[in-house]
């Protein structure tokens, strides 16, 4: 029995088809990442799949329970964190999550042992009875988080869990969701950021105007991107025009300005560092790194969805531009 199952998953808004006859599994214990642009039917999927929305067409399973006509038992399994905060800022920590346990309609000693387990495991037990308007975004995300798992859930939805988090609370909350994906629990993630899912799921699946264009490992996808490579370098000191000697070299097909480094584009990474040398060596400059890269999450997933790249890039003049 899978975690989930879609089978032919499809869902029109009048005339407009939001989600195009989608089919995938989930394996129970996995970390799932579901990645999309803007509007290409990512939170459409999720209400089908949580129960909000019916399907047009098709079929969806949640633990073994389809998620029509057995809605209730397959919700009474999930727990759920949207990407706007649900957390109740009048009350405590204890008493968003007492109050949740009691909406599951868990019998008091049960949701307060619940409660008070859950509290610990996300390191906010000493400030339980602190009202959360007081509470920092990250503290509130993991209030929202430990909410969602009152009932005990086997497996959690998390949209944009880390958005608009510092690096400290970004941190904190990946190893919890790691630490409860260790323990069992199966994790559908959405984000728009690709370090996170190339650093924390199993697999990804990429949806793009209502249909998935790959799912698969996040290094199995990168490495079906063998042309998409490249060489970083930076300097501690460099003059404006080392940037167009750079695009200038044989073996480069475009620089891209990342911040104080500079990524050459390049088919040929060894060729490509050769020539490098040689133009630090002509100019008498001082690199700081020198790296190669392999193609990103990030690269596969404008690839796919051909959304375009916001940092800025100086195109080779042969047929480039």
């Amino acid at each position: 029995m899978k975690a989930i199952e879609t089978r032919d998953l499809t869902k029109y808004y009048g005339d407009f088809l939001a989600v195009d006859h989608i089919s995938f599994e989930v394996e129970k214990g996995e970390l799932f990442g579901f990645l999309g642009p803007n509007g290409a039917g990512k939170t459409t999927t999720i209400r089908m799949l949580t129960g909000v929305s019916m399907p047009t067409k098709g079929e969806a399973s949640v633990m073994g329970y389809d998620i029509i006509r057995q809605s209730v038992e397959a919700k009474s399994l999930m727990g759920i964190v949207p990407d706007i905060s649900n957390v109740y800022t009048e009350l405590s920590a204890w008493e968003n999550l007492t109050f949740t346990g009691k909406l599951y309609g868990i019998h008091k000693a049960k949701r307060e042992e619940r409660a008070k387990n859950l509290l610990k495991q996300f390191g906010l037990y000493d400030r339980r009875d602190e009202k959360v308007e007081g509470f920092s975004r990250g503290m509130r995300r993991r209030v929202c988080i430990a909410m969602a798992l009152v009932n005990n859930s086997s497996l959690l939805f998390l949209d944009e869990p880390t958005a608009g988090l510092d690096v400290k609370s970004v941190r904190i909350i990946r190893n919890l969701v790691r630490d409860l994906n260790e323990e069992g629990l199966t994790v559908f993630l959405t984000t728009h950021n690709m370090e996170e899912a190339s650093q924390m799921c199993d697999r990804v699946a990429i949806i793009n105007r209502g249909k998935i264009a790959a799912i698969d490992t996040p290094e199995r996808l990168k490495s079906a991107m063998r042309t998409s490579q490249a060489v970083e370098v930076a300097f501690s000191r460099a003059k404006a025009e080392v940037l167009e000697g750079l695009n200038a070299l044989p073996s480069v097909r475009g620089v891209q300005k990342m911040g104080d480094k500079l990524r050459l584009l390049t088919e040929e990474p060894s060729k490509t560092l050769k020539e490098i040398w040689r133009f630090i060596e002509k100019n008498s400059l001082d690199p700081i790194i020198i790296n190669t890269l392999g193609p990103s999450l990030e690269d596969v997933f404008l690839q796919l969805t051909g959304v375009e790249m916001k940092e800025e890039i100086i195109h080779k003049k042969r047929g480039m531009r």
